[in-house]
């Protein structure tokens, strides 16, 4: 087992326990904690359960959605960043002046 499969289990352990401690069925905190996907997600969202101490199932799986859309929306901006970076290194690359080095 790797160093990162360890943490992920780690934090969805911790993740999964904190949930069933405010009882949580185990099932609804592993669906939960599968659909964080990444120990970050899943530590962010064990600090709001430990923290808040939701009384619902709703609020949980709203948490879970809002942190769920925050990691998507910061994946996305990445992916922008990056196609940018390539937009400018290209504009500035003889592959797009002519023979002459004229634009």
């Amino acid at each position: 087992m790797t160093e990162k499969q360890k943490i992920w289990i780690q934090s969805r352990d911790r993740l999964v326990n904190s949930i069933t401690a405010l009882g949580f069925s185990r099932e609804m905190g592993t669906v939960i904690a599968g659909q964080l996907k990444s120990p970050r997600a899943m530590d962010r969202m064990y600090a709001y359960v430990t923290g808040v101490r939701p009384a619902s199932e709703e609020m949980l799986v709203d948490e879970m959605l809002a942190i769920c859309s925050d990691v998507d929306a910061w994946k996305e901006r990445k992916k922008s960043l990056e196609a940018q970076a390539r937009y400018n290194i290209w504009l500035s690359s003889d592959e797009r002046l002519d023979e002459d080095g004229q634009e």
